[in-house]
């Protein structure tokens, strides 16, 4: 067994252990509402339903998961090659760092050339850092090469960041960063490259224009491309696709419960510390593992 192989069969395992805590918190949340007050909630999320658009994460994750023609339309729009055949899409793929953190892609591809895309949607500045794309990349890479293999079988790599709005600031609607030899001004052909491309940017003249246009629209019937306003149309109009954004909408209703949750244990653990109590006496009494103890003990130290 490789050593890639125990990284995907941990990330597994980790899906399993996620999907259980779901079940577990929609079931406790679901026992804890009256039926007026399900229905309010329901209510609640079809409104919230119609204002999503495909640069809001969750909504773009449900979209484009599986969906080759999607994705395929993306990548031959903001890369302009029109041959690009898309072989797999997967999103929310978690990619494991052993020695580091763990980077989520919000689309994972591939072609039927080989190369690899990482399409990431961000609305907030911040998370569209340069060095988070840089990670990306350095992540992507370790994940792509096995042991024995040759360093020259490395495959190309594109990491795409869509933001909301013109991050890089040069006005442009689309920025492609790749590596060059700064004393000849040659690149360096390495195969690796960043995208940014300019959500602001919405010029109905040009096709990359057109795909920012209903990478914001909150309609399908106002979006230009059919292979997105179908997938749209479909998660807020039919009966089924309804029903699974609705339970992306609980569970991250649950999600963000158990993250507030967390976040009062971990301050009363650090608050025990600072009085001096043992991890076993922590552990005992705020009904959690020596373990979860001593990395909180090792946040605070950092």
């Amino acid at each position: 067994m490789t050593r890639e192989d125990i990284v995907e069969q941990i990330a597994a395992l980790q899906r399993q252990l996620d999907e259980i805590d779901k079940a577990e918190s929609r079931s406790y949340a679901s026992a804890s509402m009256t039926e007026a007050e399900r229905e309010k909630q329901h209510q609640e999320d079809l409104q919230r339903l119609r204002g999503l658009r495909l640069i809001d994460d969750d909504f773009m994750n449900a979209c484009f998961d599986g969906y080759t023609d999607g994705a395929q339309l993306l990548l031959k729009i903001i890369l302009n090659k029109p041959d690009i055949r898309v072989k797999s899409v997967k999103t929310q793929r978690r990619m494991k760092n052993l020695l580091g953190r763990d980077i989520c892609l919000d689309i994972d591809a591939d072609d039927d050339a080989g190369k690899e895309y990482n399409v990431e949607v961000q609305r907030a500045d911040k998370g569209a850092d340069r060095k988070r794309a840089r990670y990306h990349s350095g992540i992507l890479d370790a994940h792509l090469l096995r042991p024995g293999d040759d360093f020259s079988d490395m495959p190309e790599t594109f990491v795409i960041f869509i933001t909301e709005n013109d991050v890089i600031g040069d006005g442009l609607p689309l920025y492609t960063i790749d590596r060059q030899i700064v004393n000849t001004g040659k690149p360096f052909d390495d195969g690796g490259h960043i995208i940014y491309v300019n959500g602001a940017d919405k010029d109905a003249s040009t096709a990359l224009g057109k795909l920012m246009h209903d990478f914001f629209c909150t309609d399908p019937d106002d979006m230009h491309y059919k292979e997105l306003a179908d997938k749209v149309r479909y998660f807020k109009e039919d009966e089924k696709g309804v029903a699974a954004m609705c339970k992306v909408m609980e569970d991250m209703r649950n999600e963000s419960a158990r993250d507030a949750k967390w976040k009062q244990v971990v301050e009363s653990v650090l608050r025990w510390l600072s009085m001096g109590l043992s991890h076993e006496q922590i552990a005992k009494g705020e009904g959690i593992t020596l373990e979860q103890v001593r990395e909180i003990a090792g946040m605070k130290r950092a």
